[in-house]
Formats: structure tokens, C-alpha cells, sequence
């Protein structure tokens, strides 16, 4: 981690610990200590080890990949790769930092650069899909609950399966109609021309537009061609999604929420995920909790109940992974043969 990576880190931790004095500051210490103490601590278990369980997929998912090319690449080299993705994910701002930090992960365990790259892309690509899909599903079965409950985040709900939504199909074409995509590319470059006054600026965007395509296109004649590995990563990612998705019906359940409905709550929490990926800030600090309480006092009316409920999964959700990939940081990977 560079210095500036460290401070952000810290300064994230004590962001989360703002949020959490004033989330309590109305509530009695007593209360608080009530709604712990009355925790049904199995259910809570089973709601980390969904999270651990949503990490080892992504694991899996990585190593699928590498083993195409590199088949003596271990489960435990891949593991670090998650996690290492989690902790950067959480302090760089729309979780940028997540991809370039995988890739460093990969080559640091003995991967070459293009084999990290590709799979890294094709790995990309399935997740985007099936995000789409997951919210597909979820919507169609929630959607009106959303709806008629809370209506101030319908828009953000809408606007952030938009953006998703606009990735993947740019995504697909380029895989599917790629002449077309260096046309409209082409267009819409000639278009910017007229608004950059930087013509260096103008040149640099351009180059690196068309490099990315053409990049991506190869990558995708690769995943295309092996189809049988598309639906196997595809298959473990939705699944990985779907388990992640869940863990805020356990964290209800160890609350003693017993007459929520799971179909509904996951749908809920997809819209929390959703919502976030639009917030700027590291982790969607400050609107993920927020979030979070708004969607969940449905369940949980009791202020002291749905502030433990909040930050149970904000630990579980965000801090876990992030201390996760600072353990994993410190630990030198092993090279992997070739």
C-alpha cells in the first residue's frame, strides 16, 4: 500500500466511527447494550460465513480462469486476489482501485501480465452480467414493494440498474458487433473533438478509447471460443452474488426478526448495493448507512435494534473485507510455476 493508500484507509476508519457516534448519539447506552446482549449469535455466524463463503467463489472464479493458461495456479494464491480487490474496493472513490490492485495481486503471485489481464477482463465482464441479471430478478419479484415503501430512492434505484445496465451492453457490443462499436466510437469522438479545447487531451482519450476496445475484443474472442468455462464462471458468480445478496435477512434473524420475508429482503438489499455504486465517497461511507436505514426500518422499528442491524453489516459487508485484504497484503504469494 502506498502512503497515500494508508491514509485514506484511516481516514475511512475513523469516517465509520463519525457515522457510528452520531447514528447512537440518540439512543441510550443502555438500549444499545440491550439490543447486543438479546443477539442471536448463531445466526450471525452464518451470516459471516455467507460473506466468507461469497469471497471464496470469487476465489474460485479466479482460479477457473489462471488455470486455463496456468495450471498448477493454487486455490490460496487465488484467495488473495478477493481480497486484496476488497480492500481497495473500499477506499478508492466508485471502488476504482479494486481492478488494478487484483492485477497487481496476479503478478505478484507469478502470473504474466497478459494472462492477468485477460482473465481479469473476462472475469469483469461475467460479473457486470450477472449484477444485471441478479437486479433482473430480484426487481421483478420486489419491484412494487420498492416502490410503494420507499419512493425517495426509487430514482436512484432506476438510475444506478441504468449505469449497470449501460456497461454490459457496451460490453456486448464490442464482443457481438464490434464494427459498429469503432463506428459509434469514431462519431462520438468527432463530437468531443469540438468540446476539448486540449487537442494532446483530445488525442490521449482517443488513443486510449480505441486501445481499450480493441483490447476488450480480443479478450472476448477468447471467452467465445470456451464456452464451457463462460458458463461455469458465470454459474459460480451468480452464485457468489445471490449469498451476498442474503446476509441482511441473518443479520435480521439474529435481531429476532422473525416475519421477514428473504425473497424481500434480498431484493432490498440489491437496491442498497445499487444505490451505493452511485456514491463518490470510498465504501459509499455515509449513504450506504443511510441507505441501510431507510430500507430496513420496514423490519426493524426499534432505533437501537436497527442501528446494531446497520453496523453488523456494514461490518460484515465492508470492514470485513477490508481487514481481510490488509492481512492478506502482508503476506508474501508464493510464485507459481509454469
Amino acid at each position: 500500500m502506498t502512503k497515500k493508500n494508508k491514509i485514506v484507509l484511516v481516514i475511512m476508519l475513523m469516517v465509520g466511527l463519525v457515522i457510528f457516534y452520531f447514528s447512537v448519539k440518540q439512543i441510550s447506552y443502555h438500549s444499545l447494550m440491550d439490543a447486543i446482549a438479546h443477539l442471536h449469535w448463531s445466526w450471525l455466524v452464518v451470516a459471516f460465513l455467507l460473506m466468507a463463503s461469497s469471497l471464496l467463489l470469487e476465489a474460485r472464479v479466479v482460479q477457473v480462469l489462471i488455470r486455463q493458461q496456468l495450471p498448477t495456479y493454487s486455490f490460496w494464491a487465488a484467495l488473495r486476489v478477493p481480497l486484496v480487490e476488497q480492500l481497495f474496493n473500499g477506499i478508492t472513490p466508485f471502488a476504482t482501485g479494486g481492478q488494478p490492485a487484483q492485477l497487481v495481486a496476479l503478478l505478484q503471485s507469478g502470473v504474466d501480465a497478459g494472462r492477468a489481464t485477460s482473465s481479469l477482463l473476462m472475469k469483469f465482464i461475467v460479473y457486470q452480467a450477472m449484477i444485471v441479471v441478479n437486479f433482473i430478478i430480484c426487481l421483478a419479484l420486489g419491484f412494487q414493494y420498492v416502490a410503494d415503501r420507499i419512493h425517495g430512492m426509487i430514482w436512484l434505484l432506476v438510475f444506478g440498474f441504468i449505469i449497470h445496465f449501460a456497461v454490459i451492453v457496451s460490453l456486448l457490443m464490442i464482443m457481438f458487433w464490434y464494427r459498429l462499436t469503432k463506428k459509434l466510437l469514431k462519431l462520438m469522438m468527432l463530437v468531443l473533438k469540438k468540446v476539448m479545447t486540449n487537442p494532446n487531451r483530445y488525442k490521449q482519450l482517443e488513443q486510449t478509447l480505441n486501445e481499450k476496445v480493441d483490447s476488450f475484443y480480443r479478450e472476448s474472442l477468447k471467452l467465445k471460443a470456451n464456452k464451457q468455462v463462460l458458463v461455469r464462471i458465470s454459474c459460480l458468480t451468480l452464485f457468489q452474488l445471490l449469498i451476498y445478496y442474503v446476509i441482511p435477512y441473518f443479520i435480521l434473524l439474529a435481531l429476532g426478526v422473525t416475519n421477514a420475508n428473504i425473497l424481500l429482503v434480498t431484493t432490498l438489499h440489491v437496491l442498497i448495493v445499487m444505490v451505493i455504486s452511485l456514491f463518490p465517497i470510498p465504501g459509499g461511507a455515509g449513504g450506504a448507512e443511510y441507505s441501510f436505514s431507510v430500507v430496513f426500518s420496514t423490519f426493524v422499528q426499534q432505533g437501537n435494534r436497527l442501528v446494531v442491524a446497520m453496523f453488523l453489516w456494514r461490518i460484515i459487508t465492508y470492514y470485513l473485507g477490508m481487514f481481510s485484504g490488509i492481512i492478506a497484503l502482508a503476506f508474501e504469494p508464493k510464485k507459481t510455476s509454469k
